[in-house]
C-alpha cells in the first residue's frame, strides 16, 4: 500500500548563457562541466556522496535535484520532510579557470533554499569567495521546508552565478542566468536573492540615470503569512550600482526600538534596509507591502501607516496608499490581502502599523460636594481622542462601581468633548463616583434636622451648622455672640429678654437640701447603735 507522501522536492536547474570576455587564457577541465565564459567558469557535481544531487543533462546543464526524479538517487528516494530545516553540503562545484583572480557569487529567487560554503552562504556579493587560478569552491544547499505542502518544490527553475574578476583590462560584473539577454540595451540587470523566508538581497548592476529598479520579494515575511513585503521600487538612481538586505520582523529590532509616537499607533511588523549606496542617489523609494483580510481584522485599510525611524531615534510616518481593487486586478495581484504602497525618500527602519481610536476621559469633577437627599448636582467630565483614527466609545457614570447612566461620543483625532451627567441620590450616604473608571469625587448626601433643645442641626451643603458655644442663631440667619455679664437670647419672634444674673444651677448638684437629709439619716443610724449597746447580754 502507497504511504502518504511527507516530503517536499527540491529542484533547481542551471542553463547558461553569456559570456565574459577575459583578457587571460583559460584551462579545459578533464571531467565534463557545465562551462561559462569560453570555458572559464565551470561547474560540476562534487566529488562527495552529495555529488549524487547534481549532474548534467543531454545538454550539459548543471541541474540540481533533490528529488524521486533524480536518476542517481535511489527509487524508494521522496524528497526532503515537509516541516524541517537541514543542510546539504558540497553539492556541486564552481572552478575560476583563468590566470587572474575572480570573486563569484550566487543569486536566485527561491525562498527556501540558500546556497552555502563552508564558510557559510554565498549568496549576495558581500558573501562572495575569491578564487585564484584553477581554485574550486564548494557549494552545497541550507533548506528550510517550514510552511510547504508535501509534492511541491521548494525553488524555481533557475539560479545565477556572479564573477567579479580582478584582471584591470575586464574586470567587470557578469550574470548568467536561464533568461540571459545578449542586449545590453536592455537595461539594468536587477537580481533577488532569497536567504529565508524573512529576508532577502538585492542587488542591480549597469544602472543608467534616472531608471527605476524594481525588486520583487515574492511575499516576504515581516509577520508570517499575515504581513509581506511584496516588493521595493527605486526611482530616479542615479547610482551606478545598488545592493540592499531586506530583512522582516514582527518584533522591535534592537538597534532601532519599538514604535513610540504621540498617537500610539499598533504595530504591526519591522522592516530593516542594509545598503552599501549613497541614498541621495535615489529620489524615492516605494515599499510594497500587503496584509491579510483576516489579520486585518476590523481595522480600516485607510488606517494603516509605515513609520520610518529617524536618524534623531524619532518615527516620521510616510505617505501610505491603499490600492483600489481596480489596480488590484490590472496588477493580477490576490483578493485575499489588502495592498498597500508607502513612498519615502530616505532608507533606514521601517514599521507598518495601524492607527486606532485612543478615547479617554481626561479629568472629572463634581459641581457640589454635598447635597440633600432628592437634590441633584452635575458630574462633568473631559474625553479625549489622543489616537490616529476616528472612533466611538460608550461612557458609565458610576457610584461605588455600580453603573448609573451612560452616554456614547464620537470623536475624531486629536478631537475633545465635555460630557454632563445629573446625579442625586433618595438616601443619605457618602458615594463615590467615577466616569468611564476616572474618579470624579465624593458626593457627601444627607437631610438637615433640628434638635427640639435647640443643638446643632445635621447635615452638610443642604442645611446649616451650629454650635452651643459659638452663639446662637437668629430666625433670619444672624448670629449674636453671648457677652460675659448677661447676653440676650433669640426668641421665636426675635425679641430679646433678659437674662437672670444668678448662677445657674447645674443640673444633678450636691445643695443643702441634701445635705439636710443626709444628716437625719446619720442622727437615727446613731440613736439605735446606742440602744442596742444598753441592752443586757446573755
Amino acid at each position: 500500500m502507497p504511504t502518504a507522501r511527507r516530503t517536499a522536492i527540491l529542484a533547481l536547474l542551471l542553463v547558461a548563457a553569456g559570456s565574459l570576455a577575459f583578457a587571460t587564457g583559460a584551462a579545459v577541465l578533464d571531467d565534463p562541466a557545465d562551462t561559462l565564459a569560453d570555458d572559464r567558469v565551470a561547474i560540476q557535481p562534487a566529488d562527495g556522496p552529495n555529488g549524487k544531487y547534481a549532474y548534467l543533462n543531454e545538454d550539459d546543464e548543471i541541474v540540481v535535484d533533490v528529488s524521486p526524479s533524480n536518476p542517481n538517487v535511489s527509487a524508494d528516494f521522496e524528497g526532503v520532510n515537509v516541516g524541517s530545516t537541514g543542510r546539504i553540503d558540497d553539492v556541486f562545484t564552481i572552478t575560476y579557470t583563468a590566470n587572474e583572480t575572480a570573486d563569484v557569487w550566487i543569486e536566485h529567487a527561491g525562498e527556501n533554499l540558500t546556497f552555502v560554503t563552508d564558510d557559510g552562504p554565498i549568496e549576495n556579493e558581500s558573501n562572495d569567495v575569491t578564487l585564484g587560478p584553477d581554485e574550486s569552491v564548494s557549494v552545497g544547499l541550507r533548506f528550510d521546508t517550514r510552511g510547504t505542502e508535501a509534492g511541491t518544490y521548494l525553488s524555481g527553475d533557475e539560479f545565477a552565478i556572479h564573477a567579479n574578476v580582478t584582471d584591470p583590462a575586464s574586470a567587470e560584473n557578469a550574470a548568467f542566468t536561464a533568461e540571459g539577454d545578449d542586449d545590453d540595451s536592455a537595461g539594468p540587470q536587477v537580481l533577488v536573492a532569497s536567504s529565508g523566508p524573512s529576508a532577502r538581497g538585492l542587488e542591480a548592476n549597469d544602472v543608467d540615470p534616472g531608471d527605476t529598479l524594481r525588486f520583487e520579494t515574492d511575499g516576504m515575511s515581516i509577520d508570517r503569512a499575515n504581513l509581506t513585503l511584496d516588493g521595493l521600487d527605486l526611482h530616479g538612481v542615479s547610482t551606478r550600482s545598488v545592493r540592499m538586505n531586506a530583512s522582516g520582523t514582527p518584533e522591535p529590532l534592537p538597534e532601532a526600538g519599538p514604535l513610540e509616537t504621540a498617537q500610539e499607533p499598533v504595530p504591526l511588523g519591522y522592516l530593516a534596509l542594509e545598503y552599501d549606496f549613497d541614498p541621495a542617489g535615489v529620489e524615492e523609494m516605494a515599499i510594497r507591502f500587503s496584509i491579510d483580510r483576516d489579520a486585518l481584522g476590523g481595522t480600516d485599510p485607510g488606517n494603516v501607516v509605515v513609520f520610518r525611524r529617524s536618524d534623531d531615534g524619532d518615527w516620521e510616518p510616510r505617505e501610505t496608499e491603499v490600492l483600489d481593487e481596480e489596480s488590484v486586478e490590472v496588477r493580477g495581484l490576490s483578493e485575499d490581502r489588502v495592498h498597500f504602497v508607502a513612498r519615502t525618500g530616505e532608507f533606514s527602519t521601517f514599521a507598518v502599523a495601524a492607527h486606532t481610536d485612543r478615547i479617554r476621559v481626561s479629568d472629572a469633577d463634581l459641581a457640589e460636594s454635598a447635597v440633600e437627599t432628592g437634590d441633584e448636582t452635575t458630574v462633568t467630565a473631559t474625553v479625549e481622542n489622543g489616537g490616529g483614527a476616528a472612533g466611538e466609545r460608550t461612557l458609565a457614570l458610576t457610584a461605588d462601581g455600580g453603573t448609573l447612566a451612560s452616554t456614547t461620543v464620537s470623536l475624531a483625532p486629536g478631537e475633545s468633548t465635555t460630557v454632563s451627567f445629573p446625579v442625586g441620590f433618595a438616601e443619605a450616604d457618602a458615594y463615590d463616583l467615577a466616569v468611564d473608571g476616572t474618579p470624579a469625587g465624593t458626593l457627601v448626601v444627607g437631610d438637615g434636622t433640628d434638635s427640639s433643645d435647640g443643638g446643632s442641626q445635621g447635615g452638610t451643603g443642604g442645611g446649616t451648622d451650629t454650635s452651643g458655644d459659638a452663639g446662637q442663631i437668629d430666625a433670619d440667619g444672624s448670629g449674636s455672640d453671648a457677652a460675659d455679664d448677661g447676653s440676650s437670647s433669640a426668641s421665636e419672634d426675635g425679641a430679646s429678654s433678659e437674662v437672670d444674673a444668678e448662677p445657674v444651677e447645674e443640673p444633678g448638684g450636691f445643695g443643702i437640701p441634701e445635705l439636710a437629709g443626709v444628716m437625719g439619716v446619720l442622727a437615727v443610724l446613731l440613736g439605735w447603735l446606742a440602744v442596742i449597746r444598753r441592752m443586757p447580754r446573755s
